[in-house]
């Protein structure tokens, strides 16, 4: 029997040192797909090796965008695929079009994107709903990544797109996670698994335990796991609150998954999110969270249930929920693995991803 074919464009790059729930679900959907007598070509923006990555078709592009790597690759190519799946690239522009001018494949997009607190301003609103109005009909199926990314899907290209536009919720390798069996209610331990950018809010928290009491912020610490453009201004604030015994860089570590059963606590201050895996990852461990209302975070986290919200931003209430969570006056009991293994594995997030092609 002929095999089927379909290719798989992520503007991604493959980094042996920072390996996450995306780069595993690469690798199962790729095996899934081969199970199934399906072939896989995957255009990255450079090659790799590390893990699974060996055992994909992958074409490497190193001088141009994904999409015009793809759009020669097609012209110089019969390649016949049947669906034509996109991940982490941008939605609604002329590139959807032009694939359609070379193809007659079934195109899903996958959005990952996070939006600001406040939206977009109102000239990009604009510009996006005439994208949508342009070249949204390019384009047959759109996933997003929770409910949240859903609904900002229709309010930037418009409710029209409602019958073709599902979540498909991302998921982890539970198994692979170690888990923690008891958890400290009394001085717990904290940490930070985030790339470093400032929407990520790392600096929230710096604020939040420069106005800590002295008893506490002589004592607490906090591992920051990650590398970001934001590293640098991260230390020069830490060092001019004169926290530099609090805050520890760990840098990035690819075996996160062993790690997060060593703290109590994850701290994830963002502003801004779409639907986080290391919030996934973390509660996979039986590690709470305390985040912010933004993105898909409440679609996971349920307030004191197994974590702690609070508003974006607002640094007074990340500051409190820290001092109450250190004191022991605020506490989760609840083991917070159970939810992930139902309803966020990664077996499930690529069936959900199979079922679509």
């Amino acid at each position: 029997m002929e095999s089927r074919k379909i290719a798989v464009l992520c503007n991604y790059e493959l980094l042996p040192e920072r390996v996450g729930g995306m780069d595993c679900f690469f690798w199962q959907f790729d095996a899934k797909c081969k199970q199934n007598n399906i072939q896989v070509d995957w255009f990255f923006p450079n090659q790799s090796s590390h893990g699974d990555y060996a055992k994909l078709t992958i074409f490497e592009n190193t001088a141009t965008s994904i999409e015009s790597f793809f759009l020669n690759h097609c012209t110089q190519n019969s390649s016949n695929y049947e669906s034509i799946i996109t991940h982490f690239i941008e939605l609604c522009t002329p590139f959807f079009y032009k694939i359609k001018q070379r193809t007659t494949a079934r195109i899903i997009v996958v959005d990952h994107n996070p939006r600001p607190i406040n939206g977009y301003p109102f000239k990009k609103r604009l510009q996006k709903r005439l994208k949508g109005i342009l070249f949204s009909k390019y384009i047959d199926l759109f996933v997003g990544v929770s409910n949240y990314t859903v609904n900002e899907i229709l309010k930037d290209f418009g409710s029209s797109l409602k019958n073709k536009t599902i979540p498909i919720y991302n998921g982890v390798l539970i198994n692979d996670i170690k888990v923690r069996t008891e958890r400290n209610k009394f001085k717990p331990t904290f940490m930070v698994a985030s790339h470093l950018r400032a929407s990520k809010g790392i600096q929230d928290l710096v604020q939040a335990v420069m106005l800590l009491p002295d008893e506490i912020k002589n004592e607490i610490k906090i591992a920051i796991f990650g590398d970001g453009p934001y590293k640098e201004k991260l230390i020069e604030l830490i060092k001019q609150k004169k926290l530099t015994d609090n805050f520890q860089f760990m840098g990035c570590q690819p075996n996160l998954k062993e790690i997060f059963c060593q703290y109590d606590y994850m701290l994830q201050p963002t502003h801004m999110e779409c639907f986080s895996l290391s919030i996934i990852e973390s509660l996979a461990a039986n590690v709470p969270v305390i985040t912010t209302n933004v993105g898909g975070n409440e679609e996971v986290i349920t307030n004191t249930v197994n974590g702690f919200i609070i508003k974006a931003k607002d640094i007074d209430s990340l500051e409190n929920v820290i001092k109450k969570v250190y004191l022991g006056d605020f506490k989760i009991t609840q083991n917070t693995r159970t939810l992930i293994e139902k309803a966020f594995s990664l077996d499930r997030m690529v069936d959900n991803h199979f079922k679509i092609i």
